[in-house]
């Protein structure tokens, strides 16, 4: 009886504290400095990559997926040659772009115009929690398209924002030193 009420005793008062749950912990980026190279491919155009990224060619028609292996991302990149059919690609990547309107925060589109290079384009910002961080499409409007779309091989969640905003940075990049090449 003796063992009994001291078992209830231990039971009942050996655990007088309040319960504090313990934050979330998020892991420390470190990101690698921002250097850049000029990618040498057999397509009509060119343009500058990050050095810690790696760029992976599917086949002869310009089909590229760009890989950040430490960030754990994909920039998968299209390209496409105009046959009077612009509208048809920039809708197409509109729609895209704005399958995703359901699950982000905000979209904002971001437009590009080089006129003395002959680029122009849409850059698609996404706020929030969605599966692609970034997209964009570029374009000459006569002869070229060309688009682009950011994944994460990870689970979306609000701790990859740091590293969606470091290759949003690289993606802008890519955009201001996009070039046609003379044929």
């Amino acid at each position: 009886m003796k063992s009994r009420l001291l078992l209830l005793s231990v039971l009942l008062f050996s655990c007088n504290t309040d319960y504090t749950p313990k934050p979330k912990g998020l892991i420390k980026l470190d990101f690698p400095k921002k250097e850049y190279d000029k990618i040498v491919i057999n397509c009509p155009f060119d343009f500058e990559l990050p050095v810690y990224s790696q760029l992976k060619k599917k086949n002869d028609n310009c089909l590229i997926d760009i890989v950040f292996p430490n960030q754990n991302g994909v920039l998968y990149l299209s390209y496409f040659a105009l046959e009077n059919n612009l509208n048809e690609h920039a809708e197409q990547s509109q729609k895209l772009a704005y399958k995703h309107n359901a699950i982000t925060d905000v979209i904002t589109e971001q437009y590009y115009v080089n006129d003395s290079l002959k680029v122009y384009g849409v850059f698609y910002d996404y706020d929030g929690v969605s599966a692609t961080a970034a997209q964009f499409y570029l374009t000459d409007s006569i002869n070229h398209f060309f688009r682009g779309a950011l994944y994460f091989n990870a689970e979306i969640n609000y701790s990859i924002l740091p590293v969606n905003n470091f290759l949003k940075y690289d993606i802008k990049h890519l955009i201001e030193t996009f070039r046609w090449k003379d044929k």
